[in-house]
């Protein structure tokens, strides 16, 4: 099992390029299921989540290319088995996401409950009552979800609670329907709006992406398309941070400021010199940072996969900040590990209070999900020695070439096998 060894102390500086978002790539892969023609997609990730998806589609009868530019097309037009099996399922939660098109698309669909981080509870109720009020019939059985409709037929559908992956289910969805679907409470996030592009690139009738109502007209076939997946706005957060904790200087290139702006306010709270033209950002960090309280909350607020890395930075900040995570209620389990390396840190239900301390020290420490790894990345970065962080195969889930890129801004940091 991989680790990573860091040899902390360097701020990091220098140019690195951000990839395309996990978290749009995931959700527009599983659109091409929509399609008899080819879906070719720019800017995918390489990343073990992706990975995971692409087999998950190959068993289905989706056949997978990459051409000289690395840009993947996949083409559905041999569809055969609307299964999504336990064995690929369990290891990524994204796979849900297939249910929807399926279930439009071939009249049924077979899916195994979800796995993924152990970061809290994240039900699939919704996109299963979304579901059944467009007409599908869904039991669950044997930790699967079966679900049939001869056609879809369009609803107002009005979601208990914020969820992203179940807007875009039930967008996915509602684009094969018969009549309109109006989506309420609908998730407004980057990554929503960009599989909207991209099934509207495919011939859906949508309106209202990133807003909380989405309205969808059904039309009988979508059609092959061309798309470039948007930036990944965490991993562009991540450096941003680290950079921030080590006192650094970077720039960032292939990113968008505009989906970030939550997170920036916050880095200039913390005393970054931050400048954003274009598709690139610039950070530059002067003295040690200052602590910043946030709390977690749907986008456009403060992402709860960026509240791990503050938490990082703050370990090391002047002040006490306090860090309020609303989004899942089990998300602070990086807090033990950064209390291994010295950090002072109190947890009291779903806040946690960090107080700075002038500097953390290296220890092994074990990653528990995706983003509590690039966490401990980050303390590891400025900890004080030698830091092994295992168990990063979490961390291969959702960042690219990690280790290679942080190399590029001067990290001492190396893979061990």
């Amino acid at each position: 099992m991989d680790k990573l060894l860091i040899h902390g102390g360097v701020p990091l500086a220098g140019e690195v390029r951000i990839s395309g978002a996990k978290n749009a790539a995931l959700p527009i892969m599983c659109a091409a299921l929509l399609s008899s023609a080819p879906l070719r997609l720019a800017n995918v990730p390489h990343l073990r989540d992706v990975t995971t998806l692409l087999n998950l589609l190959g068993g289905m009868g989706v056949a997978v290319s990459l051409d000289e530019k690395l840009g993947l097309e996949l083409d559905a037009g041999r569809l055969h088995t609307p299964l999504a099996p336990y064995d690929l399922v369990k290891t990524m939660r994204a796979s849900i996401l297939v249910l929807g098109p399926l279930l439009a698309r071939c009249g049924e669909a077979r899916v195994s409950l979800p796995g993924g981080c152990a970061i809290g509870q994240r039900p699939v109720d919704q996109h299963i009552k979304g579901l059944q009020a467009m007409g599908a019939d869904i039991s669950v059985e044997h930790g699967y979800i079966i679900a049939r409709a001869k056609r879809l037929r369009g609803a107002r559908i009005c979601t208990d609670l914020v969820t992203v992956t179940g807007t875009e289910n039930l967008m996915m969805a509602a684009c094969l329907a018969e009549g309109v679907t109006s989506i309420e409470n609908a998730a407004r996030e980057p990554e929503v709006v960009d599989l909207a592009d991209c099934l509207r690139a495919m011939g859906a009738r949508i309106e209202g992406a990133g807003s909380d109502t989405i309205t969808i007209e059904g039309v009988s076939a979508l059609a092959g398309a061309g798309h470039r997946i948007m930036p990944d706005r965490i991993e562009t957060g991540t450096f941003l941070a680290a950079a921030a904790a080590t006192g650094g200087s970077v720039v960032l290139r292939n990113t968008n400021a505009r989906i970030l702006e939550a997170v920036l306010d916050k880095l200039r709270e913390s005393g970054a010199s931050i400048d954003a033209q274009g598709d690139t950002i610039a950070l530059a960090m002067e003295g040690p940072p200052r602590s910043v309280n946030l709390r977690t909350a749907p986008y456009p607020g403060f992402p709860t996969d960026m509240q791990a890395q503050f938490m990082a930075l703050d370990c090391i900040a002047r002040g006490t900040a306090v860090l309020t995570e609303t989004i899942f209620e089990n998300r602070f389990m990086h807090a033990l590990e950064l209390q291994r390396l010295g950090a002072d840190i109190e947890i009291t239900g779903n806040a946690a209070v960090v107080k700075g301390v002038p500097q953390l020290d290296g220890a092994t420490v074990m990653a528990t999900d995706l983003r509590a790894s690039a966490s401990l990345v980050i303390a590891g970065l400025v900890a004080r020695g030698e830091t092994l962080v295992e168990r990063i195969y979490h961390l291969d889930r959702g960042y690219e070439c990690i280790e290679e890129k942080l190399s590029q801004l001067g990290a001492r940091i190396k893979r061990v096998h």
